[in-house]
């Protein structure tokens, strides 16, 4: 495991690599991606309990991971890359015309990592759900891991699959929901308000946690929690405050870097802002 001050470092030169890849593609979403850059940093270096050299699609007697908002793809890829997955080279390609790290994930070339295509919103959950039951069918005692965006869950079935997974006490699956109140067309309460997220789910029967998933200390913390509470019964979601565009100040506040790559002069100063730790690729 690593300790905090070197998840802070690592989770720097993702977002380095974020903002790199997007530029070096004139395409891709970069907001969220920097967001979640703690968060996902977080949960391959410290919490999920497997092995990239052994990576099975299967996934028996792994801890397995789906992306529901499957857009922010340069977050995981960069993730999957310094984590062991596949050579950190390979980001370079990043959406570019016959490369495995297209800009929504798919299996079909052979990512390592990945399992299902994502991207289609609101679907993640109730992957994530079918595969937390086959585990406990094949008396598989590792967990299921998602992550989704706070629009996404103006989608109808994510509460399909989250009141599905209170009532048959799925109590190895712990999702996330990145709450950073922006979504593409604007602030989420704008679009189509969520009322009281912490309410609801537990109206559907999970326990709720919640955290500042830019704090790398309290993200380490809650999803251990997290992972204790596991095995009691209930399905369990974090809900996870960040900041859109996390790292790189004239990104944050605004849903405008939601979808939009920086130009050259962009690139420069955000990179200025980010140290790099690692190496670039």
């Amino acid at each position: 495991m690593a300790d905090i001050a070197e998840l802070k470092l690592m989770a720097s030169q993702v977002r380095r690599d974020i903002i790199r890849m997007v530029s070096g593609a004139n395409s891709g979403h970069p907001g969220g991606s920097l967001g979640c850059a703690d968060f996902m940093t977080a949960l391959y270096k410290n919490i999920l309990q497997n092995n990239p050299a052994d990576f099975r699609y299967d996934g028996h007697g792994h801890d397995m991971f789906y992306l529901s908002n499957g857009h922010i793809s340069p977050l995981w890829y960069s993730v999957l890359a310094r984590t062991g997955y596949f050579g950190v080279e390979e980001l370079g390609s990043f959406r570019k015309l016959g490369a495995r790290l297209q800009g929504h994930p798919t299996p079909d070339k052979g990512i390592p990592g990945v399992r299902v295509a994502s991207g289609s919103l609101g679907q993640g959950l109730s992957v994530g759900i079918g595969t937390a039951l086959a585990k406990k069918m094949n008396g598989d005692r590792s967990l299921v891991f998602t992550l989704h965006g706070d629009g996404e869950l103006q989608e109808g079935q994510i509460w399909e699959a989250a009141m599905f997974a209170g009532a048959k006490k799925v109590d190895n699956i712990i999702a996330t929901v990145d709450y950073n109140g922006k979504q593409i067309d604007g602030p989420v309460d704008h679009v189509l308000s969520l009322g009281d997220l912490e309410a609801k789910w537990r109206a559907f029967g999970w326990e709720v946690l919640a955290m500042n998933g830019n704090v790398m200390e309290e993200v380490v913390d809650t999803l251990g929690k997290a992972r204790s509470m596991t095995g009691n019964g209930k399905p369990i979601v974090i809900l996870m405050k960040t900041e859109m565009g996390f790292g790189v100040d004239f990104m944050m506040g605004t849903h405008a870097w939601h979808g939009k790559a920086p130009n050259a002069e962009q690139t420069e100063k955000a990179l200025a802002q980010l140290e790099e730790t690692l190496g670039d690729y």
